[in-house]
């Protein structure tokens, strides 16, 4: 009897083994992506026309440094004219700070929100494809760095459903 317990015991674990992992290669699905595609260029053409607007900025505060650099140089101008002029500088010099820092923010908010939306419909795609093959554990090999001893996939031990993953998004 207690051979049999002993054996079962040994067995047991056995079973814990048979659990099946699958691996996918995030940088082949993202960038086909028609949604990653769309992003990308919305996101370009956000960021010219805040570049557009950044230029036009700075060249209207070069324009004003040199106006007031012109009248510092005449000693006819009088001195109320140069500090409002200078305080114009100034005020334009926050401005484009501001502006600056503002189109950085909805810049990074957009592309935030782009690339959460994609990566939760690429998740939704694994998580209904893990199901179906009854994985365990599903790895995006691109976020294990090369070398990384905390990170590793034997990639003959996991089966790679990028190809089912790219047909469940309608990639070619």
């Amino acid at each position: 009897m207690k051979k049999i317990i002993l054996t079962m015991l040994l067995l047991a674990p056995l079973s814990a083994f048979a659990q099946k992992f699958a691996h996918f290669d995030m940088s082949e699905i993202m960038p086909n992506m028609a949604e990653y595609q769309t992003a990308s260029t919305e996101l370009q053409t956000l960021g010219n026309q805040y570049q557009e607007e950044l230029d036009r900025l700075q060249k209207e505060y070069q324009s004003k440094t040199e106006e007031y650099q012109k009248l510092a140089e005449d000693n006819s101008t009088a001195q109320a004219i140069l500090q409002s002029k200078l305080a114009d500088i100034q005020k334009m010099e926050q401005s484009i700070q501001d502006f600056y820092q503002a189109s950085q923010q909805d810049m990074q908010k957009q592309q935030s929100d782009k690339m959460d939306a994609i990566q939760a419909k690429i998740a939704a795609a694994v998580n209904k494809i893990a199901e179906a093959g009854g994985y365990v554990y599903v790895m995006d090999l691109s976020s294990c760095a090369p070398g990384s001893p905390v990170t590793y996939v034997n990639s003959s031990l996991s089966t790679d459903i990028t190809s089912q993953l790219k047909a469940a998004l309608g990639i070619q």
